[in-house]
């Protein structure tokens, strides 16, 4: 018998993965948490029956998630990131010696605990010693938070269950707030190729642009995610994402990085017609 998980994309298509076998399955207070193997993609996680990472991609989005602003933000030293329980983010920004601290709010205790045990190869830098784990609702903890971080990096869920409140435009200002008078906050932006994740991706693009001076949207192609077409918002009180990325001081720096360079940098902020269409529908 074969094993196969799908996940729906649109009612008319679905994307799958044969599965070797389950490694876990459990139910937080918050979600169901699944990890399968697989030959194709290794293993891969999913939150609620939606893909959320697999071993062999993953590195294309937190990377980009990451070095983005770190190349742009010429002193980021006190980081907070929003989600990201998979520690990917995470252990991107360990890799830079002049960051000071790195605060991880992620709402589900468990997403930590199974990605240390399943998915070490993502879930290494938790054990940072700069890195604090706070299990706390993340749109309750920026509340309280006023010019303390450099850099903000939202790396949530799709702007349903657990992951909704981090879509709207309180968090944004808040996230406004807790940030330095030069900060910088990323986030995932959803895929601009299907309908319903396309409306997703330009309501937060909307609500981001009310709250930032500087509001630009960058791409990657990640295959294991709908349509294999993902966007990045790039939000900052100052900083221009390409007229201030630092190429010469960021390429010093050697990290040997699989997808992420400083030329695809620029690059991936220059958007397809039908993408920017819908960007300026709702600026």
């Amino acid at each position: 018998m074969q094993l196969w998980f799908t996940e729906r994309h649109t009612p008319n298509v679905q994307f799958s993965i044969k599965v070797d076998r389950q490694l876990y399955t459990g139910q937080s207070e918050f979600q169901r948490i699944d990890i399968f193997d697989s030959k194709e993609f290794g293993r891969f996680m999913t939150l609620d029956g939606y893909m959320m990472l697999t071993e062999k991609d993953e590195f294309i989005y937190h990377e980009m998630i990451t070095h983005v602003p770190m190349a742009v933000h010429p002193n980021a030293k006190r980081i907070l990131v929003i989600g990201a329980g998979d520690g990917g983010a995470v252990r991107e920004l360990c890799r830079y010696p002049t960051v000071e601290r790195i605060d991880l709010v992620e709402i589900d205790e468990l997403v930590i605990e199974v990605c240390k045990k399943y998915l070490p190869q993502t879930a290494c830098g938790l054990s940072d010693p700069r890195v604090n784990i706070h299990i706390e609702d993340g749109l309750k903890y920026i509340r309280h938070v006023e010019d303390c971080y450099d850099l903000i990096i939202v790396d949530s869920t799709d702007p349903f269950g657990p992951g909704e409140g981090l879509f709207t435009k309180e968090f944004y200002g808040n996230c406004f707030k807790a940030l330095h008078e030069d900060g910088i906050m990323v986030n995932q932006h959803e895929s601009p190729f299907y309908t319903e994740d396309a409306i997703a991706m330009q309501r937060a693009h909307k609500r981001i642009v009310e709250s930032f001076p500087v509001s630009k949207v960058y791409q990657a192609h990640i295959p294991t995610y709908p349509s294999g077409h993902w966007l990045f918002g790039f939000a900052s009180k100052k900083y221009h994402p390409v007229h201030d990325l630092a190429a010469t001081r960021w390429n010093a720096l050697g990290f040997g990085t699989e997808y992420y360079n400083t030329r695809l940098h620029v690059g991936a902020f220059a958007l397809p017609n039908y993408v920017e269409e819908l960007l300026r529908d709702v600026e």
